[in-house]
């Protein structure tokens, strides 16, 4: 039976927001409680996915495990994590790009093999996953799954040598993002894809070290950065301490563009330079591509708040809020009407009405998607008394969809594939709308290269005719690949 949309697309999929990938953390804590460890981590991280959280540890070659649906404090407690002994533990938040949102998906997957237990926890999105989910169905691997997960876990199990040349060969096969951490029944691996697409980073604390998806998951255990994985890099960790190899030959480097702009919390740090500082400083470079002249600059909270901070230094207006926020809102599975549904903005967003009263207001965020948000927001600041309202965006334009595990939307329904700037300008009811260029945004980053700008160019960093024969847009693409 096909899934409905709500199990490929998310419960979600009229909304405006960009999804925010997943987490992963592996640690080696000799003669502590890894787990223990693991958690703090990985609540860290609960900004990069909140559908489903799990955590997998090995105990003298026995692996234990525990996943739940929901937030990370829900689904571990003092009961389940005494259950969770070892040394060795991985973790994992999931917002789901493939596989649907239920529990049967969620993430570490372990399994026992003739070499001891085998878990993987994985952030990203393999393009060819239906081709090599096809290959091994032919061999007679049987499949519990529509998870990309489950099927580098059965490449693994089917390689040969020891589990670094496993992994070598996994890396070999598997076209896409992955940032991976995997526990065995004696260490620990971090692997990162040959595009760098997805952020992995190793941090030292007394007595081991912890793998993670940000550096924002090290102040949680007091770790500090030791060093952040290169693309095709492969990290072990076990009883000697850690060890780094290349585990493939690195690609064009392709981070993407959106971890600096949106997804990565403002505290972490990628090469040396603070999150929270980029994004003040794509804010700057808005401010002197598109100026305009006004009395008060909001932004559309969090995401864009540094932005508009840094939009609002450079152009030399006041900074103010203009919404607040409620920060208890998220992924919900009760439907509301029609006319809830229509007003859900507003269950999150509420203006400050003294800040906006006749003032000309300009509305700083992150990005556009859909346009079904923006809209809703010009209109919340001219009833709360606004007498203009101008829109600026931290980064171009949307107009492709994102393959590599970013749930972006599929073409037709990103509004800046579908009209220009102008027109949707009027369509969100603004008084003048603005994105960055590529250009500033990449002086913002202050590099010409090494980033993904692919949902903004529609140039992937695969060869074309490989890519669509690679990528799946449709259902009927999907229900051709995993069947009826």
């Amino acid at each position: 039976m096909f899934p409905n949309d709500s199990e490929i697309w998310g419960d979600d999929a009229d909304g405006d927001e960009l999804k925010e990938e997943c987490g992963v953390v592996g640690i080696h804590a000799p003669d502590q409680d890894a787990a223990r460890l693991a958690f703090f981590a990985l609540y860290t991280l609960q900004h990069r996915g909140q559908e489903a959280a799990g955590m997998a540890s090995v105990d003298h070659g026995v692996a234990h495990v525990h996943k739940g649906q929901g937030l990370v404090p829900a689904v571990f407690n003092e009961d389940n994590l005494s259950t969770l002994k070892g040394e060795f533990a991985i973790g994992h938040t999931r917002y789901s790009t493939t596989g649907g949102t239920g529990l049967r998906n969620a993430q570490p997957h372990v399994i026992e093999t003739i070499d001891g237990p085998l878990g993987i926890a994985h952030n990203g999105n393999l393009v060819n996953a239906h081709i090599l989910r096809r290959q091994l169905l032919e061999r007679g691997v049987g499949l519990q799954t529509s998870s990309d997960t489950e099927v580098m876990i059965h490449l693994l199990t089917g390689g040969s040598g020891d589990w670094m040349n496993r992994i070598k060969m996994l890396m070999a096969q598997a076209e896409g993002a992955f940032a991976l951490t995997i526990i065995t029944r004696d260490a620990v691996f971090g692997v990162r894809d040959p595009w760098g697409f997805r952020p992995l980073v190793l941090g030292k604390f007394e007595g081991g070290y912890l793998l993670a998806s940000e550096t924002c998951a090290f102040s949680a255990i007091g770790a500090e950065l030791v060093h952040e994985l290169a693309p095709g890099e492969i990290c072990r960790l076990d009883a000697d301490g850690y060890r780094i190899e290349q585990g493939a030959v690195p690609k064009q480097r392709a981070f993407c563009t959106f971890e600096q702009i949106y997804f990565s919390r403002p505290d972490s740090i990628y090469e040396g330079k603070l999150v929270h500082s980029t994004r003040q400083r794509l804010g700057r470079e808005l401010a002197r591509e598109a100026p305009v002249d006004a009395d008060v600059v909001v932004a559309v909270p969090d995401s864009g708040t540094p932005h508009a901070v840094g939009f609002a230094q450079e152009a030399g207006i006041p900074y103010t809020e203009g919404f607040t926020k409620n920060r208890y809102v998220g992924r919900t599975f009760i439907e509301p009407t029609q006319e809830l549904r229509e007003s859900k903005v507003r269950m999150k967003f509420n203006p400050l009405a003294d800040n906006l009263a006749g003032k000309r207001v300009v509305m700083v965020d992150d990005s556009i998607v859909r346009g079904t948000t923006s809209g809703p927001l010009v209109q919340m600041l001219r009833d709360a008394g606004a007498s203009e309202v101008h829109v600026r965006v931290a980064c171009p334009a949307i107009t492709d969809p994102c393959y590599m595990g970013v749930d972006m939307a599929a073409r037709e329904d990103l509004i800046a594939a579908n009209m220009d700037v102008e027109s949707i300008a009027e369509h969100i009811g603004a008084d003048s709308l603005a994105f960055l260029s590529i250009e500033a945004l990449m002086r913002g980053l202050e590099t010409q290269e090494g980033y993904c700008n692919a949902c903004f160019t529609g140039v992937y960093p695969f060869e074309e005719e490989r890519f669509v024969q690679l990528t799946l847009k449709t259902k009927e693409q999907f229900a051709s690949v995993w069947g009826d």
